[in-house]
């Protein structure tokens, strides 16, 4: 009844139109709606389906939206007992800010440019399938994926400030990489099993550049500097599976991957009087290199069995195993350059080989009324070894020299797991979950050159010092639901992690094992959805998340502060069938934090401190059993203290559509 009548359409087309107007800082009102300012408009939403014969179906999806680089065109055929054949194109933009940090002594604050970076994101794709009966099913598909544009980085250029020199101005990636990845899969059903078996190729360019401006007040020093990263590779692998109904209460099933994966790379990190230039000699040029060429091979093994057991009907037992194999070599070669000294040419080479196990049992048990058990453990056991030799050389006696490094490691981790879910009433469902995880990490260097000297004189210190790493987490969580009489449901939630680095450094270090970093948090939940009357529903929902990291560094210096992330969200939505041809939605939210601390004499000063909140409301008009026409207004007030109110914005977002059915 709601919908207009008992008619039923099954195509239809959608015309839109909107815009969203700003005040303050565009671009980051860009990247937090995912929409750009000033007007847009297209097809919001096309399907078209038709039967060309009894048993063949024509469809045709997409949609553009004219400046907001939002497309999407699809196309497909499908013949039962036959095969298919689908088209598909879509192309989709996304937004950042090109603000850089915020430094409160002197109000610093800096940007690209007013407004936001664009990357674009998208593919082509072709599929085939032949899906005749009682034969193998066979399908082809190749995809061209792209990334194409800028986005913003959190590495910035130096700036001087009264504190000294800050990394402040922003830098920027220039995207530009391209795949194509071809597809083909077979699966086929024999007995008691199914049969699968796939091949995919891959090949991609990828030609970035990150891109970042120091001391941009100071003509005399400032300094453009490129990292240029290019690669090209080709990526070959090979799968298969089977799943075997062995009896009733018996199921194996196997995954077997291997993959072949080769690499070439040039690149280059270049100071100049501008972005993308040639090398020249400068005294005011870091460290950087050019004519970057190198090349690795890397190749992957992978097994899966699993067996589902069920030896009683409430008691259901998975055993599995995973096994992987994996190696990879690498060599380079370049040209140093620093300052106006001369440059000079050096070579790296390295190579690595890792051998993981995993081991894992789940156990599930519903023998007791209105309740559910569930629990496991997971082991995983790896062993490896990496070589390096080479890299920068000094220049003019500057710098590190090339090193020598071989490396055995090791790794452990285990993890426990138990939860259970119990339904007291029809009306109560508790839940409660755990786990305790512990990954253990262990190095033995065969060797090492690094100098560091002066003291200590040791030539195994650095960075070749850290013998074991222990990253531990304890994890507990609550949940409870309740539906209460005239359509209220409560669901509440709660979880709780704690979890610890410890670190232990060679002893000729002179440095003791220490808890390198602890990190608490709690997270809290709380959701109401009232049903007061068929045509009206409303929701409510909050959440608070309490989440703190420490480690020995802040105690000694301001210049690395322990790490907060508090902050909490509000938000209500309510539903409303004003007529048999009318509905309205009407929804707000909130989100702050405060998380900032103003370190300005001893460091950068971060830490997420913002407010947002903001309205939504949506009103649909059935006209006819065709046509239909939708309302949509939004309002986003953003206050963001960690920029100095500098990325701040509000924004009014105005939309319209109408569509028709047939």
């Amino acid at each position: 009844m709601f919908e207009g009548g008992p008619v039923t359409f099954n195509n239809w087309i959608e015309l839109s139109a909107g815009g969203m107007l700003t005040h303050g800082d565009a671009a980051q009102a860009a990247q937090n709606q995912h929409v750009h300012q000033g007007a847009f408009g297209g097809i919001e939403d096309l399907h078209f389906q038709e039967n060309l014969d009894k048993i063949t179906t024509f469809t045709l999806d997409g949609h553009g939206i004219v400046d907001q680089h939002d497309y999407s065109f699809r196309l497909g055929v499908n013949r039962e007992n036959l095969g298919y054949v689908k088209f598909n194109f879509e192309n989709f933009r996304t937004w950042y800010d090109s603000a850089g940090g915020f430094f409160p002594p002197g109000d610093l604050h800096y940007s690209i440019g007013n407004d936001a970076l664009g990357l674009d994101r998208g593919e082509i794709s072709f599929e085939a399938g032949l899906t005749l009966k009682d034969a193998p099913k066979v399908t082809f598909k190749y995809t061209h994926r792209y990334r194409d544009g800028e986005k913003s980085s959190t590495e910035w250029g130096a700036v001087d400030t009264v504190n000294g020199t800050r990394s402040l101005y922003p830098g920027f990636y220039d995207i530009d990489e391209k795949a194509d990845i071809f597809q083909l899969d077979a699966t086929h059903h024999i007995k008691a099993t199914d049969f699968g078996l796939g091949l995919r190729y891959e090949n991609g360019t990828i030609n970035n550049s990150l891109n970042t401006f120091s001391f941009p007040d100071d003509p005399s020093v400032q300094r453009h500097i490129t990292d240029q990263q290019g690669t090209s590779y080709d990526m070959l692998s090979v799968h298969a599976f089977t799943e075997t109904w062995i009896k009733k209460n018996l199921f194996f099933s196997t995954g077997f991957m291997f993959a072949n994966l080769d690499n070439s790379f040039t690149g280059s990190r270049i100071y100049g009087d501008d972005f993308n230039v040639n090398v020249i000699p400068n005294p005011l040029n870091g460290y950087g290199y050019y004519n970057l060429d190198g090349g690795s091979h890397q190749q992957e093994y992978v097994l899966n069995l699993n067996l589902l057991t069920i030896p009683l009907n409430s008691l259901t037992i998975v055993p599995s195993i995973r096994v992987q194999d994996e190696n990879y070599n690498a060599d380079s070669s370049g040209t140093g350059s620093l300052s106006d000294f001369a440059s000079e040419p050096f070579v790296s080479n390295s190579e690595s080989d890792l051998l993981e196990v995993r081991e894992r049992v789940d156990l599930r048990y519903t023998g007791v009324t209105n309740w559910v058990f569930f629990a496991g453990p997971e082991w995983t056991q790896g062993q490896g070894n990496l070589t390096q030799n080479g890299g920068l050389t000094q220049i003019n006696g500057i710098g590190v020299p090339p090193v020598q490094i071989e490396t055995d490691d090791s790794h452990f981790y285990q993890k426990y797991f138990a939860g259970a879910r119990w339904y007291p009433t029809r009306r109560i469902t508790l839940e409660a979950g755990a786990y305790y995880k512990d990954d253990r990490y262990n190095y033995d260097f065969l060797r090492d050159s690094t100098p560091n000297v002066p003291p200590p004189a040791s030539q195994n210190s650095y960075p070749a010092y850290l013998v074991l790493q222990n990253f531990q987490t304890y994890d507990g969580n609550l949940r409870l639901t309740l539906k209460l009489p005239e359509n209220v449901t409560l669901v509440s939630r709660y979880e709780f992690q704690y979890s610890t680095i410890q670190t232990a450094p060679d002893p000729i270090s002179l440095l003791t094992q220490a808890d390198s970093s602890k990190m608490t948090s709690h997270i809290f939940g709380q959701n109401i959805n009232w049903t007061p009357w068929s045509r009206l529903s409303l929701q409510l929902g909050g959440n608070l998340v309490i989440s703190d990291t420490k480690t020995p560094t802040s105690d000694y210096t301001q210049a690395v502060l322990r790490s907060q992330n508090n902050y909490w969200t509000a938000n209500f939505n309510a539903n409303f069938v004003v007529d048999n041809k009318t509905d309205l939605n009407v929804g707000y939210f909130y989100y702050q934090s405060d998380n900032f601390e103003d370190n300005s004499t001893a460091g950068l000063p971060l830490g997420a401190a913002a407010r947002e909140h903001g309205v939504t409301a949506a009103l649909t008009r059935r006209l006819s059993q065709n046509l239909r026409l939708n309302l949509k207004y939004g309002y986003s007030n953003f206050d963001d203290v960690a920029s100095g109110g500098h990325n701040s914005y509000e924004a009014h977002m105005l939309y319209s559509s109408l569509q028709y059915r047939f």
